[in-house]
C-alpha cells in the first residue's frame, strides 16, 4: 500500500538517514514501510492512516543541545490521510492520498516570551501512478506522482518550515521490491525521493529521500481467527536544506536512521496495522526540534 519510493536500487545505497525537526517537519518517515500493504494483485485498496510526533528536544548536529540555541520550543503534530489505491490489473494503478493535519507550534521572542499557536487544515495532496508489470508475481514496481500544494503554508504565527503545507509542488518518484526469506518470513525495501519543482512566496523546501528495509513475519491466526504479522524494518532519511528568502537554510537538513518494530492484523479484507518508529542516529544543521519517537496506525479495507 504504502508506495513511495525512490529507486530500488538507491534505496539500498541511501539508508543512511532523517529526523523530524523545527525547520522541517520531516514527515516523509511516514511514506515509507508497512511493505505487507504492497499490491499483489488488481484491485483496490482503501485506508485511513494516524501519524503522531511530538518534537520538544533541541538538537545540533548529532547531540543534544540546550534549548537557550533555539526560539522553537514545541511542535507537536497529527496527521489523519485517507488514501486509496487501485491497480487496473497486475501492471497498472494508482494511488491517492488526502492529508489533514493538526499542529500545535510554540516558539519565544528575542525576551523569551511567546505563545503557542495551533492549526488544523488539509494538508498537501499526493497523486501516484504505479508500475509493477516487471515480473508476474508484482514483487517489483515503480511509482511516479505529484504532490499539490493544497496545504495552508500562509497561517499566521506559523514560519514556512512548520506550516502544515510546502506551497511547493513536487515531483514523486519511487520503487519497491519484497521476496520470501522462508515460507512464512517476506522481506521487503521501498523508497521515495520527493523534489520541489515549483516553489510559491520565495522558500523551496529540501530535497527529500526517505528508504525503509525489512521484514515481516506471518505467525498465525489469533484464536482462530485472522493472521497477524509483526515485523521489523530499518527507516532513513536524508533531507538537503531549505532555500530562498524565506527559509531559514542554517537550521535545515538533516539525517536520519530509526528502528521501527510493528504488528499488522488481517482478518479477511480489513488490515490493521501500527507501529513506532526509534531514532537510533540523527544529526540535523544548526539547531532544529526532533522527538524521541513516531507513531503510526493504519486500518484499510481491501475491494
Amino acid at each position: 500500500m504504502r508506495l513511495r519510493i525512490y529507486s530500488l536500487t538507491l534505496s539500498f545505497f541511501i539508508l543512511l538517514p532523517g529526523l523530524a525537526s523545527a525547520c522541517a517537519c520531516g514527515c516523509g518517515v511516514f511514506d515509507v514501510g508497512t511493505g505487507s500493504m504492497l499490491p499483489t494483485g488488481p484491485g483496490g485498496t482503501a485506508w485511513l492512516e494516524y501519524d503522531f510526533m511530538n518534537q520538544g528536544m533541541n538538537w545540533s548536529g548529532g547531540n543534544v543541545a540546550s534549548e537557550a540555541n533555539n526560539p522553537d520550543k514545541r511542535i507537536r503534530s497529527d496527521f489523519i490521510t485517507a488514501g486509496a489505491q487501485y491497480m487496473f490489473n497486475r501492471s497498472w494503478g494508482a494511488e491517492l492520498e488526502v492529508p489533514y493535519n493538526d499542529r500545535y507550534f510554540r516558539t519565544s521572542d528575542d525576551a523569551g516570551s511567546g505563545a503557542g499557536v495551533q492549526h488544523s487544515a488539509l494538508g498537501d495532496i499526493r497523486i501516484s501512478g504505479i508500475y509493477s508489470g516487471f515480473s508476474a508475481d508484482m514483487s517489483t514496481g515503480l511509482t511516479f506522482g505529484v504532490k499539490l500544494p493544497t496545504g495552508d503554508y500562509t497561517y499566521t504565527g506559523f514560519d514556512r518550515d512548520t506550516s502544515l503545507g510546502t506551497g511547493s509542488t513536487d515531483l514523486l518518484l519511487g520503487g519497491y521490491h519484497m521476496g520470501s526469506l522462508t515460507a512464512r518470513t517476506t522481506w521487503f525495501a521501498d523508497g521515495r525521493l520527493d523534489q520541489p519543482v515549483i516553489v510559491q512566496g520565495q522558500y523551496r523546501p529540501g530535497d527529500e529521500i526517505d528508504a525503509a528495509l525489512g521484514a515481516y513475519y506471518k505467525a498465525g491466526s489469533v484464536f482462530g481467527i485472522g493472521i497477524i504479522s509483526p515485523l521489523l524494518q530499518v527507516i532513513g532519511s536524508q533531507r538537503w536544506r531549505d532555500s530562498g528568502a524565506n527559509a531559514d537554510s542554517a537550521d535545515s537538513g538533516y539525517t536520519r536512521l530509526m528502528i521501527s518494530p510493528g504488528v499488522e492484523y488481517h482478518i479477511n479484507r480489513v488490515k490493521f496495522y501500527a507501529d513506532i518508529e526509534l531514532p537510533v542516529y540523527q544529526t540535523v544543521n544548526g539547531n532544529q526540534l526532533v522527538a524521541p519517537v513516531y507513531y503510526k496506525a493504519l486500518v484499510a479495507y481491501d475491494f
